[in-house]
């Protein structure tokens, strides 16, 4: 998760999240979960519904469906034609958006707390009467194509993002990325995703999120008469839980590529695998993140950037909230007149330093604190306090958030220096390399 870097109030890190975040917690007769926070600070408030469905759920040849029915959730049903539902969204003076994961999408509006109705309308109704017109799906794919090529084909370092996570994952789906192969979304019709959605936009696949200035009793009658009679998936539930539990076998040998691509500058990227939330080394591994790459004070940018000059930028990056074991990756852009061998060389370095000497109590002191604070303070947003109460009801459950805080302040320098003696090995890594080419270059 991103690290926000001021940390000087202090009182609030020792602040159970629980004590100023009450969830009210709801299940309907569908098994569509319901979480409402009400805060009245401010008249306003935000509607998140979640759906367990990410690009993991996807098959080989198909990659790109939970990503491009994102796009296709925006294209309208018979009752709000194509468009207007984020027209509508604005006209009430509104915000709206979503994303797709790996492993879930999530969408949500933000408006004023007295049209938080018009959220229950719109997505009540678009979880059970999406349209999914055959010329709307063949424009979307164009448009999710031109997306890829912007993003990956034409950006040499997303890329070699991309194809190290691939070659990192021997069997796990998360070796596919969010927005598919371009062959994939090429070859994706109206009736695949009119079946992945009737598999998975279901009400015992998702969860609600509410937070702001809401009576939490108005808001679930509210929503129990738009939902509750939204059809469960049945049968479909048998397909999704096929789905799960593929275990990554361990991976025994390093792997390295290379990509040649029209560049300035050498890039490496550097992958392990590692487990994730709540595994109890979840919380080390968090905390070393942040003592390597927490900003320029961090041992990567110190001494890659400042002091031997070698990058123009450096990082070590940790995101925790997967449903299964991820990655923590290494990666830096070399300056002028450096090469790839030269930083990942500088890279070994500061990973040996780790293992040969623990952290310094002053730094995991700093670490906690730039993780707790970041963590605390997202919570003054309802956007991201909702955010947060959903990333961990994904994980097993919204009231995992105080095990997080309470995991992150136990850790101690040896164990910092353990995770990265038992993770940071030779034969769990799979390295990258950008080779720049120039243009027109063979």
């Amino acid at each position: 998760m991103k690290r926000i870097k001021y940390f000087l109030i202090v009182v609030l890190l020792f602040i159970p999240l629980s004590a100023y975040a009450s969830v009210k917690e709801y299940m309907l007769k569908n098994g569509l979960k319901v979480l409402i926070i009400e805060d009245h600070k401010a008249p306003l408030a935000t509607f998140q519904i979640w759906y367990k469905v990410g690009s993991k759920d996807e098959t080989t040849g198909k990659t790109g469906m939970s990503h491009l029915l994102e796009h296709m959730m925006f294209k309208g049903t018979s009752k709000y034609g194509a468009k207007q539902f984020s027209l509508i969204v604005q006209r009430n003076g509104g915000v709206d958006n979503a994303f797709t994961t790996k492993d879930y999408t999530m969408y949500y509006q933000t408006l004023s707390s007295d049209r938080m109705g018009l959220s229950i309308d719109l997505e009540s109704d678009r979880m059970a009467n999406l349209l999914l017109d055959s010329k709307e799906v063949a424009s979307e794919k164009n448009v999710v194509m031109e997306e890829r090529r912007m993003r990956y084909e034409d950006d040499p370092q997303n890329l070699l993002y991309e194809n190290v996570v691939a070659e990192a994952f021997k069997v796990h789906p998360y070796r596919w990325p969010v927005i598919g192969w371009m062959e994939d979304i090429a070859s994706i019709e109206r009736e695949d995703l009119y079946k992945y959605y009737r598999t998975y936009y279901s009400p015992d696949n998702a969860f609600i999120v509410i937070s702001g200035d809401v009576n939490a009793d108005s808001v679930i009658a509210n929503i129990k008469d738009r939902f509750e009679n939204i059809f469960s998936g049945g049968q479909d539930s048998g397909v999704r839980s096929q789905k799960s539990g593929i275990k990554e076998p361990k991976q025994e040998a390093q792997k390295r590529i290379y990509l040649k691509k029209e560049a300035e500058l050498p890039y490496v990227l550097m992958a392990y695998h590692v487990p994730d939330f709540p595994h109890e080394d979840n919380f080390a591994l968090d905390v070393l993140s942040t003592i390597l790459s927490g900003g320029k004070s961090s041992r990567l940018y110190k001494s890659m950037v400042y002091e031997k000059r070698l990058a123009i930028n450096a990082f070590a990056d940790y995101h925790g909230f997967y449903k299964d074991d991820f990655l923590f990756v290494f990666g830096a852009t070399a300056s002028p007149k450096n090469s790839a061998e030269d930083l990942e060389k500088a890279i070994y370095d500061e990973i040996e330093k780790i293992k040969k000497e623990p952290p310094l109590e002053k730094e995991i002191e700093k670490a906690r604190n730039q993780i707790e604070s970041s963590f605390l303070f997202a919570q003054d947003s309802n956007y991201t306090r909702a955010l947060y109460t959903g990333m961990f009801e994904m994980m097993g459950g919204w009231r995992l958030m105080d095990k997080y805080l309470e995991g992150i302040r136990k850790v101690r320098s040896e164990d910092v220096q353990a995770v990265a003696r038992k993770y940071l090995t030779d034969d769990n890594k799979t390295v990258g390399i950008l080779v720049p080419v120039k243009r027109g270059e063979k």
